[in-house]
This record gives structure tokens, C-alpha cells and sequence, in this order.
């Protein structure tokens, strides 16, 4: 008579009733989120219709719908205007994230070189940075260069604090213990600072990713020739109002991408993580 193997448990492995209960909100979340965007599409058209406001002002979904249409089906769309965005975001982003991690490695493991520079940096997080996006196209002229810079700047701080937090957040046992094997300041910053930090390095590069494509439409509206920001502005201009809706979504949409791959790379990067293994339970 065979005898079934229970299988193993994982010490990390939840409880069962936290693996349930996050089943459930997943499963919660499929179903409301629809019904939301649905009620929200649902009282747009009841206002529209009861209200009488001018579709210049308030189009009907409807209507939105159809020009959003046309608009994704149109490929001067994507080669000129998403593709600069794109190209200006991932730009801005990855200046953001090489200056924003090198230095906030170095401000996190020098508290003189973070006492120097942090006022310094603060300063230029204060300023309004719709203040500076004219000093850019001054200075970078207005094609995408000035864009990229306003999205590195906006991606750059999120991915510095964390960094530099990070690295302070090393336990002083770990430290220890590499300076009791011998371990060389490089050694013990890429089998210690580095993968104990990359985890608050992915987690601000969610929100620098989502700063840098704010920066990049904010540079678009101010100024250029394309681009979404630039393409919204145009519509604008040309009193088109339901392709000016459908414009706002499309941006909703590209922001919401490229949110999602970054969290997907975070995931792959770090499957060990407990954020991760959440999420990858849940799912």
C-alpha cells in the first residue's frame, strides 16, 4: 500500500489563511477595477446626456472612443510622437538612475560627502521644475535633449535617496564580518553594499520611471515639435476636443507600460525579495 509524501514546506512559505486572503484581493481586484472603470465610462455619458454641456468642453465616451481609435491606428502617432516620448523618457531615466545610484552610493557610505552635497541637492529638488524647463530648451535647444535632461532630473532624486538609504541600512553585523574575512572595499560593495541596497534601488526606479515620463510630456508642452505633450498641446490648439481626450489616455496608457515593465524587471532581478514573493504568491 503507497503512502502519499506531503510535500515540503518552505520556511519562508506564508500561512495559509495570508496565502487565501491574498487569493481573494487579487481575485477581488479583477472584478472591481472593471466595475469601476464601467461606472466612471457610466456616469461620464449620464452627465453628458442630462447635463447639456458643449462637447467642446466634455465629448461624449463615445465619442473618445472613436477618435482613440483612430489615433493608435495612425502611425504617425507611434513613429513620431510615442517614440520621442519613449526615446526621451528611457533617456532621462537611465541618466537618473546612473548619477542618482553612483551617488547615493557614495553619500550613503561618506556621512562628510553627504553633509556637503545634501543641501545641494535638496535645492534642486525645491525649485519648481516647470521653472527650469525653459532655462533647458535656453540652454539644449528644443529638440529632445532638453526633455531628456527634465526627466533625469525629475528620475534622478527618488533613485539617490534610496540608494543612499540603502547602504546606511546595511546591518553593522555584515560589515563587520567582511572586515573580518579581508574583504576589499570592492569586494565587500558587490557581495554586500550592492545586493542588499538593489532592492530599494528597483523600488525607487518604479516611481523615477514614472517622474521621468512626467518630465518628459512637461518638456513636450513647454516646448518642441514632437511628442505626446507636444501632440496634446496641437490638438488643443486645433479645438479637437475628443482627440485631445484620446491623447490624455494614450498617455495614461504609456505611462502605465512602462510602470509595469519596470516592476517586471524588478521581479526578475530580485525573485528573492519578500515584496516579490508576495506579489508572485498573490498571483
Amino acid at each position: 500500500m503507497s503512502t502519499a509524501t506531503a510535500e515540503p514546506t518552505r520556511l519562508d512559505d506564508p500561512p495559509a489563511p495570508r496565502r487565501k486572503a491574498r487569493r481573494k484581493g487579487i481575485r477581488l481586484q479583477l472584478v472591481t477595477t472593471p466595475l469601476i472603470v464601467l461606472a466612471v465610462v457610466g456616469l461620464w455619458k449620464l452627465y453628458v446626456e442630462l447635463s447639456g454641456i458643449s462637447p467642446f468642453v466634455l465629448p461624449a465616451p463615445e465619442d473618445v472612443a472613436v477618435a482613440f481609435v483612430e489615433q493608435i491606428t495612425t502611425p504617425a502617432v507611434w513613429t513620431e510622437h510615442i517614440w520621442t516620448t519613449f526615446y526621451e523618457t528611457i533617456a532621462g531615466f537611465t541618466i537618473g538612475i546612473a548619477v542618482g545610484t553612483v551617488l547615493g552610493f557614495l553619500m550613503g557610505r561618506s556621512p562628510t560627502l553627504n553633509r556637503i552635497l545634501g543641501p545641494f541637492v535638496i535645492t534642486t529638488q525645491v525649485v519648481p521644475k516647470v521653472a527650469l524647463v525653459p532655462l533647458f530648451i535656453l540652454w539644449f535647444g528644443f529638440g529632445p535633449s532638453s526633455k531628456v535632461m527634465v526627466a533625469a532630473m525629475l528620475s534622478f532624486f527618488p533613485i539617490l535617496t534610496n540608494t543612499a538609504f540603502g547602504v546606511r541600512s546595511v546591518p553593522a553585523g555584515m560589515r563587520e564580518m567582511m572586515r573580518t574575512v579581508g574583504a576589499s572595499r570592492w569586494e565587500s560593495f558587490r557581495k554586500l553594499d550592492f545586493p542588499y541596497t538593489l532592492a530599494h534601488i528597483l523600488t525607487a526606479a518604479e516611481m523615477a520611471i514614472i517622474l521621468a515620463t512626467i518630465g518628459a510630456f512637461v518638456g513636450e508642452f513647454l516646448g518642441g515639435d514632437k511628442g505626446l505633450g507636444r501632440y496634446a498641446v496641437n490638438l488643443q490648439n486645433n479645438l479637437q476636443v475628443p482627440q485631445l481626450y484620446g491623447a490624455i489616455v494614450i498617455m495614461a496608457l504609456y505611462g502605465f507600460a512602462l510602470y509595469a515593465s519596470v516592476s517586471l524587471v524588478k521581479r526578475l532581478l530580485i525573485p528573492w525579495h519578500d515584496s516579490v514573493v508576495i506579489q508572485r504568491e498573490a498571483a
